[in-house]
């Protein structure tokens, strides 16, 4: 099943069609405040399968290239990033002092994992805006897994029972000195999109071709398979810090070939099973209020 956010609608897509399922989301519960930590359809997925599948069939088809396309999830309660876990990207911030600043770079072993501001989701028609035009601004495409029940120090064996599905990330990075959250966490430079692949329809995350492309030229290009630390790795070794809720993002790490972006520019991002999209880039709006 692939579900996308498009115009403030939910969809089913099939093929190059979108279907409106919106009413399906009718049967969610009602929340008062406070609300719970959760993104409440990624919570109750399973049960909103059937009311899907129901009002697909009785959909007018859309074509996708005609709509706006968000973030798959609309309510994230943390978004978790795995840094410099490929080996030739550790290799290259390394050796890289425009990556580095003069500091060592640590395997995602010694560095562990970073919260990024859920303040910086967009999907990909919203597009990255620089904010610091002056600073050198780097793409990175990344498998993101979002939870999908409750992960408590989950062992390696179960995590993947635990992933509501996959899509396509964008961690942009604003390269200094400053720690990972803060150069990570500007207004839209988490992209995630174009629409959730659900982990029955992905059924191993750990071999899959990633591609990122600028203005058509290839800059990175690997396999998931190239992880030091694979999804479910990952997904335990997270959930022993912090517990894992229904709608959190795991960014999966980048592969080689960061590079720089600039207004103007466009971003073509390619996983293998689960699609492809582009991303804008373009100047930040002048400061408000």
């Amino acid at each position: 099943m692939l579900l996308c956010r498009y115009d403030d609608r939910l969809g089913l897509v099939r093929n190059d069609d979108v279907l409106d399922v919106t009413p399906a989301l009718e049967t969610l519960p009602s929340y008062h405040y406070p609300l719970p930590p959760v993104d409440p359809l990624i919570a109750h997925l399973p049960a909103l399968r059937a009311a899907i599948e129901a009002e697909a069939k009785k959909a007018k088809p859309v074509p996708l290239k005609s709509v706006k396309l968000f973030s798959p999830v609309a309510n994230p309660g943390k978004v978790m990033a795995a840094p410099v876990n490929y080996k030739k990207h550790l290799e290259e911030g390394r050796s890289d002092p425009g990556i580095n600043f003069n500091r060592q770079v640590q395997e995602i072993r010694q560095a562990g994992c970073f919260l990024k501001a859920t303040s910086s989701v967009v999907g990909p028609s919203e597009g990255v805006a620089v904010r610091h035009p002056d600073r050198r601004t780097d793409h990175e495409i990344e498998l993101a897994a979002i939870i999908g029940k409750r992960a408590d120090r989950v062992p390696v064996e179960r995590a993947l029972e635990h992933i509501a599905g996959y899509c396509i990330g964008l961690d942009i990075t604003v390269r200094g000195p400053e720690e990972r959250s803060l150069r990570k966490s500007i207004d839209s430079y988490t992209v995630l999109g174009p629409w959730l692949v659900t982990a029955d329809a992905l059924p191993d995350p750990g071999n899959l071709n990633l591609t990122l492309k600028v203005n058509g030229e290839t800059r990175q290009q690997a396999n998931t398979r190239d992880l030091i630390l694979n999804i479910a790795e990952l997904i335990a070794f997270a959930s022993s810090y912090y517990t894992l809720m229904p709608g959190d993002v795991l960014l999966t790490g980048t592969p080689e070939g960061v590079g720089p972006i600039k207004a103007g520019d466009v971003m073509t991002a390619t996983i293998e099973q689960i699609g492809s999209m582009e991303v804008p880039v373009r100047a930040a709006d002048p400061p408000r209020g």
